[in-house]
């Protein structure tokens, strides 16, 4: 059995290093950190907008006055995204992140139809719509704030810039450096939606969003790959290699955009469209202890196996662990290469996300609002945050009995093979 899993090592590993390590992957990863501060705002301001014990009326007078909150956050996340893409991306160039940033940033603009359609119907041009910046713009933007990134910063390493005397300020030199690739990225955006509008009557934004982002959100949203995503979570994770940053760079965009359109739905009362997104990734996943949903394990290392060393290393793991913490666990217990425990390591998750899912797909438990809740909110208060339902919170304390369920026997092995 070792040796099988020295030889899958061997071979998994230098992948999973080089997708850790992909430039793109990282950039992307950042850029959406970038915007983590404003939406956790924005979601704040939707559960207190929104606490299940206020009347309609006063919930209509919280969000006419705090509405904007969210409005400048969360719902304008792409803003974030793509400058964030192209500051990270400029930097990891060595150019100069905040101009590459902007330049990004207005490239999606570019491509960005200044049009919205009234509820009844009627086009009205000079109005930029939100959801544009949104959730239905988020592929679009992400597409053009790395492409403009990658333009900008291989004009910019040909030299093509105006270079002022040594004594023009650094703020000012700065700005004519850039200022040659920056008209020469953004014209390219401008022609290629000059072309787009002119020849197909159409824009790119609907293009992007009809061929490339419906069927990838309707794919994500699939339990089929969630569990997929969340096996390699866990695979890599027995290796030593940290799946949730290497899984998550790719497919936070799609479960991001689903959590912005419930979010969207949630505001207008509407039946939420998603069961998979960020937050139930996030708060009926990780939200139990950290990857793997350990704290279930901790709380029956540390009470109820009967080998000091797992005791302690329990105990010492419970505080971290109440806040979703684990890597103690992860590399105390050990779970990283331990064949004992891979099974319930992979398929306690695995077993868990598929029966939340069918809780929440048969209305018994609601899904997540679309609220982010950070990562570190202890298991239970997470769960109501998420789902805007004390049925949330229930939920997450009857995953972790159905871990602990799972794990036990194992654990009873592997306290035996070290008492004997």
């Amino acid at each position: 059995m070792n040796g099988f899993m020295d030889s899958l090592a061997e071979k998994i590993m230098p992948l999973a290093n080089k997708l850790g390590q992909n430039r793109y992957l990282s950039v992307l990863r950042d850029a959406f950190m970038l915007s983590f501060p404003l939406t956790m705002f924005g979601s704040i301001i939707v559960v207190i907008n929104n606490l299940p014990f206020f009347s309609d009326a006063t919930k209509g007078t919280l969000s006419s006055l705090f509405g904007n909150g969210q409005n400048a956050t969360m719902s304008i996340m792409s803003v974030f995204v793509t400058f964030g893409i192209g500051y990270y991306l400029s930097k990891s160039y060595d150019v100069e992140g905040i101009f590459g940033g902007a330049v990004s940033f207005a490239s999606f603009l570019l491509l960005t139809p200044f049009m919205m359609t009234t509820a009844e119907g009627v086009e009205v041009s000079g109005v930029l719509s939100l959801d544009r910046l949104g959730a239905k713009g988020m592929f679009i933007g992400m597409i053009a704030a790395f492409l403009a990134a990658e333009i900008y910063c291989r004009i910019t390493k040909k030299g093509w810039q105006i270079k002022m005397p040594d004594g023009v300020p650094p703020a000012v030199a700065k700005s004519f450096a850039a200022l040659i690739p920056a008209i020469l990225t953004l014209s390219v955006f401008l022609f290629l939606n000059a072309a787009v509008t002119g020849l197909f009557n159409t824009n790119l934004h609907d293009v992007v969003y009809e061929i490339i982002q419906k069927p990838l959100v309707g794919l994500g949203s699939s339990l089929p790959a969630t569990l997929i995503a969340l096996f390699f979570v866990q695979f890599l994770w027995f290796f030593g290699l940290h799946g949730q940053i290497i899984v998550n760079s790719v497919m936070d965009p799609i479960w991001n955009t689903l959590m912005l359109d419930n979010l969207e739905a949630y505001k207008a009362g509407q039946y939420l469209p998603h069961i998979i997104t960020k937050p139930f990734m996030e708060t009926f996943t990780v939200g139990l202890g950290g990857s793997g949903m350990t704290l279930a394990v901790v709380l029956i290392m540390a009470f109820i196996m009967k080998k000091k060393q797992y005791r302690d290393i329990g105990r010492l793991s419970l505080a971290p662990g109440i806040f979703n913490v684990n890597e103690p666990a992860i590399f105390g217990l050990p779970i990283v290469l331990n064949a004992t425990i891979l099974i319930p390591w992979v398929i306690a998750p695995l077993i868990v996300t598929v029966f939340n899912y069918l809780i929440m797909a048969a209305g018994i438990v609601p899904p997540p609002t679309g609220v982010s809740v950070p990562w570190t909110v202890p298991i239970f208060f997470s769960g109501m945050l998420a789902t805007n339902s004390i049925l949330g919170g229930i939920l997450q304390l009857v995953d972790m009995v159905l871990v602990g369920l799972i794990w036990y026997p194992f654990l009873r092995i592997l306290d035996k093979e070290k008492l004997s």
